[in-house]
């Protein structure tokens, strides 16, 4: 499954991406801020794409102009979710490279995972969280429409022995369509 936007090609993660993965998931301003650790080698890239970035509805955010990915954006269906949601609702997450940061691609990215989700895939509610401190990531979330629903203390991320405050937002179908 491959999706387009005007400057971005969304597809499956490929184990070839592993370089490219690496140069960007090992800078200290991606990971943490999303709540994983940085990546230690190509290997542990590649090895990422074997088991976290080839799940379905995970897709590569690939710049049409170099043909190369520079982030990665899913949803995570129902249960799938971090929140624990109904079948019929999902929740988005991503990350991009800092040289890419402040270009609106992954608002444009959420959008068309948007369209995908309510459109294609009969989605009633796609919501999203940020952590404490993740302005960005907060930014793209309204930028996208999401409105604030709750905030979650003491939440356990990837990071070892790490609790952190995740901010949880939410975009309704309806919300989504009267916004278009």
């Amino acid at each position: 499954m491959e999706l387009q936007t005007q400057r971005l090609l969304l597809r499956p993660w490929q184990e070839d991406d592993a370089d490219e993965l690496y140069k960007y998931a090992k800078d200290l301003q991606v990971g943490p801020a999303a709540g994983w650790p940085v990546h230690t080698s190509v290997e542990n890239s590649r090895e990422i794409i074997r088991t976290v970035l080839s799940a379905v509805e995970t897709y590569a955010v690939v710049l049409k102009q170099t043909c190369k990915p520079v982030g990665s954006i899913g949803l995570m269906i129902g249960r799938q979710s971090n929140i624990g949601l109904p079948d019929n609702e999902c929740e988005v997450g991503y990350w991009i490279g800092v040289p890419y940061w402040g270009q609106g691609l992954i608002p444009e990215a959420v959008r068309e995972l948007q369209h995908r989700a309510f459109e294609v895939m009969g989605m009633q509610k796609m919501w999203a969280g940020y952590f404490d401190g993740n302005e960005k990531s907060k930014r793209v979330q309204e930028k996208c429409g999401f409105k604030y629903m709750f905030t979650k203390c003491n939440v356990s991320s990837q990071l070892v022995g790490e609790l952190r405050t995740e901010h949880i937002t939410c975009l309704t179908k309806m919300e989504w369509l009267t916004s278009k």
